[in-house]
């Protein structure tokens, strides 16, 4: 099955071919450059590059996997969540494909993406497999089981996604955009015992998160030592964020029985958090997989190999198919 597909969700502009057993091509136009000036993503601003990106993505997808556009057999999209009108762009595009070449069009859920860059890079992982999914958007717990199309959904954060935390808390440390990258740049340098922050929601059998009151406690720090070493709060953030996303994700996996966890999402990229559960799990014997890094970013790749899945089990969409901002599983 070769399949061709787009990921507009947020601010990168995808579009990816892969097989079954390989990815032919994976590319991805960023905006940072773009909306760095705003401090954050700009929907519309996003959707309108999207627009003149998409063409261009397309055909250069096309021309590194050398191959013709009748040798495609399905076609997926990112219908959700994301930014209504980023995502609008995509599945307009990806329909108006389907129906040219006369091929299957499946819409995929952004966040089963992401669990499905794991299975790009490790073709051996199978349920029952415990993910961690930490993005701007969404920080979950997600069990599959039987179906791997379809997770139990056992944490979520209860206001603030991890890696909205990093990018509001960078703002606060005047530290740049994107947040994420810049706090572990900054924190390299600092010592992350430093200052004490709080670890929300540790609670026994408590699988949800919450990283409001971090970032709060960031804010009343730097207020109260406004010449505060910025490298040694971002170590200290940091730390915090990453104490509770470990912590929560091996009580899960204890509480659910399971010993192979998998860690995805933009903020899965993040060197400490990659390297304390990898400890926690080697400690404990469980399996541990994480993508790549240039994987844990949006890419069209990880909706492609969702697709797969997806078709396998006859779930394939129409060209009803329309753009979800809040979709869940």
């Amino acid at each position: 099955m070769v399949v061709l597909a787009v990921e507009t969700s947020c601010d990168e502009t995808s579009v990816a071919v892969i097989d079954e057993e390989r990815i032919l091509s994976n590319v991805v136009s960023s905006q940072v450059k773009l909306h760095e000036p705003f401090g954050g993503v700009v929907p519309e601003v996003a959707a309108r590059q999207h627009l003149r990106n998409l063409p261009q993505i397309f055909q250069r997808a096309v021309e590194e996997a050398k191959l013709d556009l009748n040798e495609i057999d399905l076609v997926a999209v990112t219908h959700g969540p994301g930014l209504i009108g980023a995502l609008m762009v995509g599945v307009s595009f990806a329909k108006g494909l389907s129906l040219a070449l006369e091929k299957p069009i499946v819409g995929v859920n952004h966040l089963l993406g992401h669990v499905y860059a794991a299975k790009l890079s490790f073709p051996q992982l199978e349920p029952p497999f415990l993910a961690l999914l930490v993005s701007g958007g969404h920080t979950e717990l997600l069990l599959f089981t039987d179906d791997p199309t379809r997770p139990e959904l056992v944490g979520r954060t209860v206001d603030d996604a991890a890696g909205e935390a990093f990018d509001k808390v960078a703002r606060l440390l005047q530290l740049g955009y994107p947040g994420g990258p810049a706090i572990e740049r900054a924190a390299r340098s600092g010592d992350p015992h430093r200052y004490h922050l709080p670890r929300a929601m540790l609670e026994k059998d408590n699988l949800d998160f919450s990283f409001s009151g971090l970032k709060t406690a960031v804010l009343y720090l730097l207020k109260d030592e406004p010449n505060a070493n910025r490298s040694d709060v971002a170590a200290s953030f940091q730390e915090a964020v990453v104490d509770v996303l470990v912590w929560k994700t091996l009580r899960a996996a204890e509480l659910k029985k399971v010993k192979r966890l998998v860690l995805v999402g933009g903020v899965a990229a993040n060197l400490r958090l990659r390297e304390r559960l990898a400890e926690e799990c080697s400690k404990r014997n469980y399996e541990f997989y994480v993508p790549p890094v240039e994987l844990c970013v949006d890419n069209a790749a990880m909706i492609a190999r969702a697709a797969i899945e997806l078709a396998r089990r006859g779930k394939f969409s129409d060209l009803s198919l329309n753009a979800v901002p809040y979709l869940s599983f």
